[in-house]
């Protein structure tokens, strides 16, 4: 068990280590599809959050990593295709995850808090083209951010 989750219940325990998965299908996921692209990013970055995440993170992407694949299928299919109802029921997973942050001591909890944004953003940008930066240099919402 990861140390500074010795004092949360079962459920919260599990809730955290579903976070990645959760931030990752938010990102990838629309009424329409599953983007392949995030989708595969989500999962590489899941393993290379193993050896790559802040120390006192390692631990905890160790744990999220052993099932993450499955966990993110399983996710995918309870929360695709992400409709209103849908979204709504992801963002208030995400909602309790970030109470149960709350509960860790606050170094901890504010280090994943970053890290999970962090995931959301890598995420987000998988699909990203630098074709697309050389053409529009500038943000334009909606385009290009």
């Amino acid at each position: 068990m990861i140390r500074q989750f010795e004092k949360l219940t079962p459920e919260e325990y599990h809730l955290l280590l579903q976070a990645p998965v959760l931030v990752s299908v938010l990102a990838c996921c629309s009424p329409n599809e599953v983007n392949k692209a995030q989708k595969a990013d989500a999962i590489k970055l899941a393993h290379f959050k193993t050896f790559t995440a802040k120390p006192l993170l390692l631990p905890y992407y160790h744990e999220v990593e052993k099932q993450f694949k499955h966990h993110f299928e399983e996710a995918i299919k309870k929360f695709h295709p992400l409709d209103a109802d849908k979204k709504h029921a992801l963002k208030d997973q995400l909602r309790k995850v970030d109470r149960t942050i709350g509960k860790l001591d606050r170094e901890y909890g504010d280090l994943l808090r970053r890290s999970l944004e962090n995931y959301s953003k890598h995420v987000k940008k998988a699909d990203h083209s630098v074709f697309m930066d050389f053409i529009f240099p500038l943000p334009i919402h909606g385009l290009n951010d």
